[in-house]
C-alpha cells in the first residue's frame, strides 16, 4: 500500500478514536439525568412529570438538530460545525454546572443537547467520507463501540457523583468533551462546501414543529397529534416549492434510502425496549433493587462493547445482509426468550438481555452502512442526519408507547406466549411476543429492499488491504 493511500486511512484511524471517546461522553451526558429526576423534583417541589423535561428536551433537541447539522454539513466544513457544536455543549454543561434554579438548569440542558446534536451527525458522515466502502463497516462498529460504553458508564458514573457531590455536578461530566476539540481541529479536514446558496430556514422550522408535537403527543394527547400532522403537510408543502427545500424531495424518491429509514425506524423502536422496558421489569416482577438493576444491565452493555467493533470487521467481511440475519437471530432469541421466562430468575434476564444487546450493536452497524450506499456524496450530509433522527423519533415514541402500556397493567388481558407458565408479568411478556414478531416483519423487509443485492466480499480483497481491516 502506497503512503499516499496509506495517509488518509490513517488520519481516518485517528479519527475514529477520537469520535468514540466523544460517543461515550455524549451518551453518559444523555442518561445520566434519568436516575436523579427525583432527587432533582424534591429540590425545586416540582412533579416528576414537569423535571424529566430536563431528559425529554434534551432528546427533543437532539433529534432536531441532528438532521440539521447534517444538512449544514453539505454547505460548511466540518471542522467548523464540529467546533461550533462542542463550543456549545459545553456552554450548556457550565450554564448547567452553575444553575440555582429549574429554568437554569432546563436551559442548560437545552444548550447542551444543542450543541451535542452535532456528535450522532458526524459518527454517520466521518466513516463516509474517510473511509472506503469495504471498511466503513468497522468504523461504524467503533460507533457502536462509543456508545456501548457510554450506555454501560452512564448510570454508574451518575450515581457515583450522586453519591458523593451535588447532582448539578453531573453537568461537569461533559467538560471532558473539550479535551478532543483540538484533535477534531487537526484530523477534519479542510475540504471545501459541497453546496452553497441560501440555507431553508423555514422548511428546517416546520420540521422541528414537526418532530415536536409528534414526539408530545405520545403523552398529551390527540390534538399535539393532529397540529404534528398539519405541521408535516406544511413541510411538505415547502420543500416541494422552495427553490433551495431544507431536505430536497428527490431523497425521498430513493426507494431504497425510504426503505432504509422506514427499516431503522423499527429497529430503534424494537430495540430501545431493551433499556426501557428491563428495568421495570427487573424491579416489578423480580423486585430489585435500583443498585442490583444496574448491575443486571451492565453485563449486556459491556458485552455490546465488546463485539460492537467485531460486529463492524464482519459487516466488511461478509457483507451487511450477513449481518442482519445474524442480529435479528439474536434480537428474535432474546425477544422470545424474555417473553417466555419474564418471572424467571433475574440471572436469566441478564443473560438474555447480552443477546438482544449485541444484536442491536451489529443491526445498527449493518443498516447504516446498508443506507449509506444508497446515496450519492452530494446527499450524504443531510441524508445521514435523517437516518439519525429518525432512530430518535423512533425512540421518543415507543419510550412513550411502553410507558403507557405499562401503567395501564395486564389485569383482564390474557398471556400471548403459549409456553408463558408464571403468575404474574403478562404485560412485559405480552409486549416481548409482539417484538419478537416485529422482528420477523423487520427481517421480511431487510430481505426485500437489500438481501438480494450483491455485495462485496473479502475474497476480491488484497492481502494488505486485509491485514489493515484486523487492525481498526
Amino acid at each position: 500500500m502506497s503512503l499516499q493511500s496509506q495517509e488518509p486511512q490513517q488520519t481516518g484511524d485517528k479519527l475514529m478514536r477520537v469520535l468514540m471517546f466523544t460517543l461515550i461522553i455524549s451518551m453518559m451526558s444523555g442518561i445520566m439525568f434519568n436516575i436523579v429526576l427525583p432527587k432533582i423534583s424534591e429540590d425545586f417541589s416540582l412533579t416528576i412529570s414537569q423535571v424529566s423535561w430536563l431528559s425529554s428536551a434534551y432528546i427533543l433537541i437532539y433529534a432536531i438538530g441532528a438532521v440539521t447539522y447534517g444538512k449544514l454539513a453539505d454547505r460548511y466544513k466540518l471542522k467548523s460545525l464540529v467546533t461550533f457544536g462542542l463550543l456549545l455543549f459545553t456552554a450548556g454543561s457550565l450554564i448547567g454546572l452553575t444553575s440555582q434554579t429549574f429554568a437554569m438548569a432546563l436551559v442548560g440542558r437545552c444548550l447542551q443537547a444543542s450543541g451535542a446534536a452535532v456528535i450522532p451527525a458526524i459518527a454517520m458522515i466521518i466513516p463516509l467520507r474517510y473511509f472506503a466502502p469495504e471498511r466503513r463497516g468497522a468504523a461504524l462498529g467503533m460507533t457502536a463501540v462509543g456508545l456501548a460504553f457510554g450506555n454501560a458508564l452512564g448510570p454508574v458514573v451518575a450515581a457515583l457523583i450522586v453519591s458523593t457531590v451535588h447532582w448539578r455536578w453531573l453537568f461537569a461530566v461533559p467538560l471532558l468533551i473539550l479535551a478532543t476539540l483540538p484533535y477534531y481541529r487537526k484530523y477534519l479536514g479542510n475540504e471545501q462546501p459541497r453546496s452553497t446558496g441560501k440555507f431553508d430556514w423555514i422548511g428546517g422550522g416546520l420540521l422541528a414543529i414537526t418532530i415536536a408535537l409528534l414526539l408530545l403527543s405520545v403523552t398529551k394527547g390527540i390534538w399535539l397529534l393532529l397540529g404534528g400532522l398539519l405541521a408535516l403537510g406544511l413541510f411538505i408543502a415547502r420543500i416541494c416549492t422552495a427553490g433551495e427545500p431544507f431536505i430536497a424531495p428527490k431523497l425521498f424518491r430513493n426507494k431504497k434510502y425510504t426503505l432504509g429509514l422506514t427499516i431503522s425506524f423499527l429497529i430503534s423502536g424494537t430495540c430501545c425496549s431493551l433499556y426501557v422496558l428491563s428495568p421495570l421489569l427487573l424491579a416489578d416482577i423480580q423486585e430489585l433493587p435500583s443498585v442490583w438493576i444496574g448491575f443486571a444491565m451492565v453485563p449486556a452493555a459491556v458485552a455490546s462493547a465488546v463485539f460492537g467493533r467485531r460486529g463492524g470487521r464482519l459487516a466488511d467481511l461478509k457483507g451487511n445482509s450477513f449481518v442482519v440475519y445474524v442480529a435479528s437471530s439474536l434480537l428474535l432469541a432474546c425477544f422470545i426468550l424474555l417473553s417466555t421466562f419474564t418471572g424467571g430468575s433475574p440471572l436469566f434476564i441478564a443473560v438474555f438481555l447480552i443477546l438482544g444487546n449485541v444484536g442491536q450493536s451489529f443491526i445498527v452497524i449493518a443498516i447504516s452502512n446498508s443506507v449509506s450506499r444508497t446515496l450519492p456524496m452530494e446527499q450524504v450530509g443531510v441524508g445521514m442526519g435523517m437516518l439519525a433522527m429518525v432512530n430518535f423519533i423512533s425512540q421518543g415514541i415507543a419510550i412513550g408507547v411502553y410507558s403507557r402500556i405499562v401503567d395501564l397493567g395486564s389485569q383482564g388481558i390474557p398471556n400471548w406466549n403459549p409456553f408463558y407458565s408464571y403468575s404474574s408479568g403478562f404485560i412485559f411478556s405480552n409486549i416481548c411476543f409482539v417484538l419478537a414478531a416485529l422482528q420477523l416483519v423487520i427481517l421480511a423487509i431487510y430481505y426485500v429492499s437489500f438481501g438480494r443485492q450483491t455485495l462485496k466480499k473479502t475474497m476480491f480483497l488484497k492481502e494488505s488491504e486485509a491485514a489493515a481491516l484486523s487492525n481498526i
